[in-house]
């Protein structure tokens, strides 16, 4: 098989946007919801500037929000694919805010959206594989195959058919819920 490789920097996507009221939520934070929907559309522009092809969010991995963005702060999110499958990628995604006025940037939000490439009749077709060049794109790499196994694991475990409440009532004992199991 004569399969394609691609540098990481050749499919990287960074999108700035300010932070307008009509963004913000009852709080006057702005609202999760929209920085959701900006996180699926670079993911969306990255997996499909790696593949050349269109691509659907298979799943939204993690996203992490770790501080509060404001109105008027300058978003900038970048995107990387760390991870490639035979059809499918995972896009880690990073979100800071910066105050133009002071210029005091924050990390808000990380995530990874596992992405598939579709071509025109929707079946999953095969997409280049990346070309990892130090060790921040093998850390990458190798954490999204951890978190792909966990996810593995945890539906395995908890999967409907097979799972029995008995062997972990135990770890209810320390957590804020009351039984009441007729």
């Amino acid at each position: 098989m004569n399969r394609k490789f691609k540098k990481i920097n050749e499919s990287q996507v960074v999108i700035s946007e300010l932070m307008l009221p009509s963004h913000s939520n009852f709080n006057g934070k702005i609202h999760g919801g929209y920085i959701l929907s900006l996180l699926d559309q670079i993911a969306f522009a990255c997996a499909s500037k790696h593949s050349r092809v269109y691509c659907v969010t298979a799943s939204v991995d993690t996203v992490d929000f770790l501080a509060p963005i404001e109105i008027g702060e300058l978003v900038t999110m970048k995107a990387s694919v760390n991870y490639v499958g035979k059809s499918s990628m995972v896009i880690g995604i990073r979100v800071e805010a910066e105050n133009i006025q002071t210029g005091d940037v924050k990390h808000c939000n990380s995530s990874h959206f596992t992405m598939v490439a579709k071509d025109e009749q929707g079946t999953s077709v095969e997409v280049p594989g990346l070309i990892l060049e130090n060790d921040q794109d093998i850390r990458r790499f190798v954490k999204a195959i951890k978190r792909s196994k966990m996810k593995a694991k945890r539906r395995k475990e908890f999967h409907e058919t097979d799972f029995s409440s008995e062997e972990y009532l135990h770890l209810l004992d320390d957590h804020n819920v009351k039984l009441e199991i007729s």
